[in-house]
């Protein structure tokens, strides 16, 4: 064991490590306590409990569930939906409490049937949903999904719904884009070794430049707190509003479709150790206790990250003791509310842009799956129909969803979601690969029987 406490490699690796489950982490309960008007002192606690719950998290999968090197973080999935129910609270005039309570009661639910399915080996089964076809579907709009999040994040507009400027901040956005450069440039002709620390270099570089040009960036300042003090249900006392409650069931189930795509999406990167029915049965067990935990806490359920695909690919860093290094720091962030304050004060634009180069690898996951399919000029639609109706979802405003019923809204205004479902449906209830495939056949034929044509 001491030698690799002696390998400088692993330490390295498992800063940048710390640095991306940070960034993908801190953000989230700061966000969630400016939408369900939480208090400095609760912003605190959950800041503190997301990190602790979240060292926790990655520790557990990498040891007893996936086994594999694969960030277990506050779902995005999970965050978007929660965000959206708050909003539709203001909208339709429900008490935030009543809002915050249903979705503390949805949550644990959520967790117990997670945990089911996960004791007895269903989510193993979901294998045969998610075939070529719906991962491709699936990897490509969940990264364009965070790129938006995080493109918005780079100029410095409201990033995961808070309030905020609504114009472009040309001086960070600036700034964010030289980073975005300077990492790229690093991981295409760079040597192994930078191309490896690219992300880390570029929030070294990135965090003091935007204190030199700009100042203390105050949107992630959470506050700093001596000692760890918890607070149950702080966004709301246990409530039964039906709506809400089905719709985190339904996003419940919905995100195992992201945590299967997060395993299975690995699976090229460890072609000698292929995922079990076990690794997946523990896999959602964890899970389930982690959505349930979060519902006594005011947290955002904790999944693993498919965007660890991307990182994984970016940093080169394959070997799980970095990564078990990074999650046991992340750990100690939350047990030390001084040092995890500290953290905070990272700039959110420099964090969001080295983050946008690591989700942009997404396309590369979602067009290997792609190649798996043979598409035809008929069975495209397969592919097209869920991805550009996704597509076309994300670019519609959310108040145009408006007169619908509140408790369908947060699922049929996600282009991840309805583009994913609907990829699940056209996949399982029509066989594709005989679309087109009689017309394509006769074609080859009658170009064989065409006469060739004569040379001058």
């Amino acid at each position: 064991m001491m030698k690799h406490f002696k390998n400088v490699d692993n330490w390295l690796g498992g800063l940048q490590w710390l640095m991306y489950i940070f960034i993908n982490t801190v953000v989230v309960p700061i966000t969630m306590g400016a939408a369900f008007n939480l208090s400095q002192a609760e912003i605190v606690s959950t800041m503190q409990f997301s990190f602790i719950l979240g060292g926790i998290a990655c520790l557990m999968q990498v040891f007893i569930g996936h086994r594999r090197p694969i960030m277990d973080g506050p779902s995005g999935l999970w965050w978007g939906v929660l965000l959206a129910l708050s909003s539709l609270a203001a909208a339709q005039g429900m008490p935030i409490a009543e809002v915050g309570g249903s979705i503390a009661t949805g949550l644990i639910i959520t967790g117990i049937l997670t945990v089911i399915i996960g004791l007895t080996g269903v989510g193993y089964y979901l294998e045969k949903l998610f075939n070529p076809s719906v991962m491709g579907v699936f990897m490509l709009l969940f990264g364009v999904s965070l790129c938006i999040s995080f493109f918005k994040g780079m100029v410095g507009l409201p990033f995961g719904g808070g309030e905020g400027p609504t114009e472009i901040q040309v001086g960070p956005a600036i700034l964010s884009f030289v980073i975005v450069t300077l990492v790229l440039i690093l991981t295409i002709r760079g040597s192994n070794k930078l191309s490896q620390y690219a992300m880390l270099i570029g929030i070294i570089i990135g965090w003091p430049a935007y204190l030199l040009l700009f100042g203390q960036d105050t949107q992630l300042a959470g506050g700093a707190a001596s000692s760890l003090e918890i607070f149950w249900f702080p966004l709301g006392s246990p409530a039964w509003n039906i709506g809400i409650i089905l719709t985190v069931v339904i996003t419940g189930m919905l995100n195992l479709s992201k945590q299967y795509g997060s395993i299975k999406g690995t699976d090229p990167i460890y072609p000698d150790s292929p995922s079990t029915s076990k690794d997946y049965r523990n896999s959602f067990t964890i899970t389930g206790v982690m959505t349930i935990i979060p519902g006594f806490l005011g947290l955002v359920p904790y999944s693993p990250f498919v965007s660890s695909i991307g990182f994984i690919q970016q940093t080169k860093i394959y070997e799980r003791m970095p990564f078990i290094f990074g999650a046991a720091m992340f750990f100690v962030m939350g047990a030390i509310p001084q040092i995890g304050s500290f953290f905070t004060m990272i700039p959110l634009s420099v964090g969001c842009a080295v983050l946008f180069v690591s989700y942009v690898q997404l396309f590369g996951s979602a067009w290997d799956w792609f190649k798996l399919v043979e598409f035809n000029s008929l069975n495209i639609y397969r592919a097209a129909i869920p991805m550009f109706l996704g597509l076309v979802l994300m670019a519609v405003p959310a108040s145009a969803f408006a007169s619908l019923p509140g408790y369908v809204q947060p699922l049929l205004s996600s282009g991840l979601l309805m583009g994913t479902i609907i990829s699940i449906a056209m996949e399982n209830f029509m066989n594709w690969d005989k679309v087109g495939a009689t017309i394509s056949n006769n074609i080859g034929k009658n170009i064989e029987k065409e006469e060739p044509v004569n040379k001058l």
